[in-house]
């Protein structure tokens, strides 16, 4: 077991790993911004280095820093949490390369999964469904991809291979529009993503987005901790998400698992990941897999009572999964909630210093955030500053749990998006379970007609 790691990010993961660490002895060393300087996970750090100023380019995404940041330190590892440089497979090569371990996927795994075309072919060749689309890259000649469009099927969505984040993507309903659409596509690749290499799929109008987490050890080894439902999305972001998802078969599930688990084996994955699906008419089809621990990890540990990121940290030091495929049980419900800095329905970030914060608590509780009396939010970073979890024997129980947590919670001297979350908790058609990935927009949508 390693007996120093460093952590290479910020805000509630950084302290959630920093945890993790001290659970398993081993001294954590915290890296941050000078917009960071007072979070509460650098405070308590065995160890703290400065890796420049608050733009993320300076500092969070700033690779010689961080690998000075470790050489300095005597650090043996390198968690990467989620977001900045954790799916860069550069960043995971520069760091084996400078003699540290990754707690992460190797760079091989990154680069297949990070892009879209080489990930969707590699889970084909392991026998995981795909939503159906284009053979690979789309070419220049227009007859031949107005034809690819044909064979498909209307309306079809051009993706750009290196995308992410529900950018990249554009819907075409005709074939008039599509020749214009694949090269608008194309220029914003190129531009965000440095990559102008798109493909085609069938556009589904009503899926939800399931996930399926996995977690990989070097011996070999490869399960899946069941599903969770995030389709509850604004702008292709996550807002709620819940485990296990409402009115899937299990049978389901564990088809889809085991062929999750059995490509992760085929490709010699390692550490955590997660499959990302759209699930439709009763089918499953692969989107995009995550090689990172999610933010959304907590309501997966909650019902398996398996610790994400200790594993994680487990697997990098050469371990053996500690349980079997048949070990592991799923029991009860979770539900997350984001808690963002941003006003509730314009969703205007809001940052600024906090003049009063209680977390909530009671039976089935869990909050995971960085934030304290009088933090000071910074603007240069994503909006999120912590996670509301609750648990329950089911989920109208862990629904009733939410309720009463964020009526508890306190955040004064910024607004957050608790009042949408209060409104989302007795909402008729949350509460039934199973929306589709539209649904929340929709709902803002009519929303914000009735309010005029």
């Amino acid at each position: 077991m390693f007996k120093k790691i460093l952590v290479a990010n910020r805000g509630e993961i950084a302290l959630r790993i920093q945890r993790a660490c001290r659970e398993l002895g081993i001294k954590a060393v915290m890296v941050y911004s000078e917009a960071d300087r007072d979070a509460k996970y650098v405070k308590l750090a065995d160890e703290a280095v400065c890796i420049g100023p608050a733009p993320s380019p300076l500092s969070y995404l700033n690779m010689p820093a961080i690998i000075s940041a470790a050489e300095v330190t005597d650090a043996e590892a390198i968690h990467p949490g989620y977001g900045f440089l954790s799916e860069n497979a550069d960043f995971a090569e520069r760091v084996e390369k400078s003699g540290f371990t990754f707690i992460g996927p190797t760079p091989e795994n990154i680069r297949t999964m990070g892009d879209k075309v080489s990930a969707k072919q590699a889970m084909i060749k392991a026998g995981v469904p795909c939503v159906p689309g284009s053979d690979g890259e789309l070419p220049d000649d227009p007859a031949l991809i107005k034809r690819i469009a044909k064979t498909i099927g209307y309306p079809v969505i051009i993706k750009a291979s290196g995308g992410g984040g529900g950018r990249g993507m554009r819907v075409v309903h005709t074939e008039a529009a599509l020749v214009n659409a694949v090269q608008m596509t194309k220029a914003e690749a190129a531009a965000a993503f440095g990559n102008p290499a798109v493909y085609m799929e069938k556009y589904l109008q009503n899926p939800r987005h399931v996930e399926i987490q996995i977690l990989a050890d070097t011996h070999k080894n490869a399960v899946y901790l069941g599903e969770r439902d995030c389709s509850m999305q604004r702008r292709h972001q996550k807002v709620i998400e819940e485990a296990p998802a409402p009115g899937i078969p299990r049978r389901l599930i564990e088809k889809i698992g085991d062929r999750c688990a059995a490509a992760c084996k085929k490709i010699g994955y390692r550490g955590a990941g997660t499959f990302e699906f759209l699930y439709e008419n009763g089918e499953f089809y692969f989107i995009e897999m995550n090689t990172r621990v999610q933010v959304e990890h907590p309501i997966t540990e909650l019902i398996t009572g398996i610790d994400i990121v200790r594993t994680q940290i487990m697997i990098a030091s050469g371990e053996k999964l500690p349980f079997t495929q048949r070990q592991i049980e799923f029991k009860g419900h979770a539900i997350e909630c984001r808690v963002n800095a941003e006003d509730p329905y314009k969703f205007i970030p809001s940052p600024g210093r906090i003049s009063m914060w209680h977390a909530p608590g009671g039976p089935g509780v869990r909050v995971d955030t960085h934030v304290y009396n009088n933090y000071f939010v910074p603007p240069n970073y994503d909006s999120m500053i912590g996670k509301i979890i609750t648990y329950g024997d089911t989920r109208e129980q862990a629904m009733a749990r939410m309720r009463t947590a964020l009526l508890e919670t306190v955040v004064e001297g910024i607004n957050t998006n608790i009042p949408l979350h209060q409104d989302l908790m007795v909402d008729s058609k949350f509460m039934e379970g199973g929306t589709n990935i539209h649904y929340l927009e929709e709902w803002l949508t009519h929303r914000n007609t009735n309010k005029r």
